[in-house]
């Protein structure tokens, strides 16, 4: 009996598969259409539409454009991996001071070795790269090991991180940065900047890491249900310690990306980032309490930031009102994302 009950005849199943598969298809149509990064594209599209028409000659001219994407380019790659944190249920506060950490060690780094070269620029991306991955561990190990909770270990890495750039740099800022390096942060190739295409790639590889490879899944499973996921076999504690290594990893990134474009470390400059990075993510849809989120999503959260600021400069109103508009947005995101899920809930 049970036999007959789960073998289905292969015709059966082919028909049963062509009739379903418009509907399913529907249906996923439907769930995006109704996903917290959907209404946020909405609101993107109106925002840049709205000062379009007010300012057609200065916002949506070709070099305020170009402005507004190399303002949002290092902030997406601190946020992409902030979706991933988010996703897996944690937080990382430190990303900002691990940027400035990094790039004040990588420029001292270029700077002893003197020649302007793609060499030393590429020995600073390594030297970067190492020291925000060394600060995404630390955080993951303090995590995962001492037990010690992400909101607490990455505020006390903040502090310690900009500390520490300080100390590394005397409290001044490098001004002295390879021409290598700051020929790619004021190039361009096909009109569109170095630092845009950069993004872009680490955008697109982040997005087909987290939802088309086990990475990914288990990134999503482990915010889910973290006890769930240890019963499947997932090693918990090394994932979540791979995934603050990998938020270091993309600081140091941006870390460089900061310096090729300012062509200065910029030790103040990076306060708001981890504020800013995490306001992009839930802004994307990515739920607090992890288990959900796209970097598509966060691309959409970067931006509306940007584009608000841009402009309210363009229009004169003061940018402090950008804070005021992004704070009551995001209780508002929030507050519908924790609607929906009730409704789920009782569904």
């Amino acid at each position: 009996m049970s036999g007959d009950a789960i073998i289905t005849p292969p015709a059966a199943t082919g028909e049963a598969v062509g009739l379903q598969a418009p509907q399913g298809l529907g249906r996923k149509l439907k769930v995006a259409m109704s996903s917290s990064p959907f209404y946020m594209g909405i609101i993107l599209v109106l925002l840049v539409a709205f000062f379009s028409f007010l300012h057609p000659a200065t916002f949506a001219s070709s070099y305020n454009i170009r402005n507004i994407f190399l303002d949002a380019s290092v902030l997406l790659i601190l946020a992409v991996g902030t979706t991933y944190i988010m996703i897996a249920g944690g937080f990382d506060l430190s990303i900002g001071s691990v940027l400035v950490f990094s790039g004040v060690v990588a420029a001292q780094v270029m700077l002893k070795f003197g020649t302007d070269s793609l060499l030393t620029v590429g020995i600073g991306f390594i030297v970067a790269l190492a020291c925000g991955t060394a600060w995404g561990v630390f955080n993951g190990f303090c995590i995962t090991r001492l037990r010690v909770s992400a909101l607490i270990s990455t505020l006390g890495s903040m502090g310690a991180a900009l500390g520490a750039a300080y100390l590394v740099s005397d409290g001044s800022d490098i001004r002295t940065v390879p021409n290598a390096l700051i020929a790619v942060g004021h190039g361009s190739v096909g009109g569109v900047p170095w630092l845009v295409v950069i993004t872009a790639v680490v955008a697109v590889i982040g997005g087909i890491v987290l939802h088309m490879t086990r990475f990914g899944r288990h990134t999503f499973l482990v915010g889910s249900n973290p006890e769930g996921s240890r019963r499947a076999g997932i090693n918990v504690s090394g994932h979540l310690l791979r995934l603050y290594a990998l938020s270091g990893l993309l600081a140091g990134f941006a870390a460089m990306l900061s310096l090729g474009r300012f062509s200065t470390t910029t030790l103040e400059g990076h306060a708001n980032d981890p504020l800013e990075a995490i306001t992009a993510v839930v802004l994307g849809g990515t739920a607090l309490t992890g288990g959900r989120g796209t970097i598509i999503g966060t691309v959409v959260g970067v931006f509306i930031p940007a584009v608000l600021a841009n402009g309210f400069i363009i229009m004169g109103i003061q940018p402090f009102w950008q804070m005021v508009v992004i704070g009551f947005v995001v209780i508002a995101a929030v507050y519908a994302d924790q609607i929906k899920r009730q409704k789920g809930e009782r569904m």
